[in-house]
């Protein structure tokens, strides 16, 4: 196995055991892909979910620019609930894991088909 497919294993084994869902690992396989190098880089890699700037990039280049949703007070509070769901005291919140609960939760698979 690869590099990013132990990433991929690390993501889903999260997804399973911090957020309590099942992942389906062909699109997880895609977001994580879809990451590009910031996946194998340390600070990069995760989403800090208390840092507003950062939130603020995941709302911009993930939500607007990527899955081409409209702007709007409703993509702060899903990010929100996604840090929620993750668990706020979590400390690596990984991107793939936190992107990947974004597209689940406005349903924009097709993005990734």
């Amino acid at each position: 196995m690869g590099r990013r497919d132990d990433l991929i294993a690390k993501y889903a084994e999260d997804l399973s055991t911090k957020c309590g869902v099942t992942p389906d690992m062909a699109l997880l396989t895609k977001v994580t892909i879809g990451c590009g190098p910031t996946i194998y880089d340390a600070d990069a890699c995760t989403v800090a979910g208390s840092d507003a700037d950062e939130l603020e990039t995941v709302r911009k280049n993930f939500l607007i620019k990527k899955l081409g949703l409209a702007d709007g007070p409703h993509l702060m509070d899903a990010i929100k609930a996604v840090i929620e769901v993750y668990g706020k005291s979590e400390r690596n919140k990984y991107r793939a894991v936190v992107y990947y609960l974004l597209v689940k939760h406005f349903g924009k698979e097709s993005v990734y088909a």
